[in-house]
């Protein structure tokens, strides 16, 4: 599974990512964000999740090839420590429902009212 094309599409904020079994994925630059597979936001082990709060407008700077087999996002908030592997954004697309109504749960539970994105 690797992808086929990638496209920043900064006006829609979204990255869309088309892979080689033909599945294809819209993901949101928010959603992007708030599941980065680094440390900062995942932690160093189960339980050790950050909550990523307040990143409904962030946008994606730019999008760096990281050998055959990832991608670093790199984010107008400063964060660019995570490496998208095309194995976890495959994931990330395929779970995305889930994970998306997963987050929102969250922050309702730590009392954040998500404003709209603009």
């Amino acid at each position: 599974m690797t992808p086929t094309e990638i496209k920043l599409r900064k006006n829609s904020r979204l990255l869309v990512v088309a892979f080689d079994d033909g599945a294809a994925f819209d993901y949101s630059f928010e959603y992007l964000r708030v599941y980065s597979p680094s440390a900062e936001v995942k932690g160093h082990g189960p339980g050790q999740e950050t909550l990523q709060i307040g990143k409904e407008n962030v946008a994606i700077t730019a999008v760096e090839p990281i050998g055959h087999y990832a991608v670093r996002l790199v984010f107008d908030d400063g964060h660019n420590t995570g490496l998208y592997t095309w194995v976890y954004l495959r994931e990330l697309g395929d779970d995305m429902q889930s994970n998306w109504q997963s987050y929102l749960d969250r922050l309702q539970a730590a009392g954040y009212a998500r404003p709209k994105a603009q």
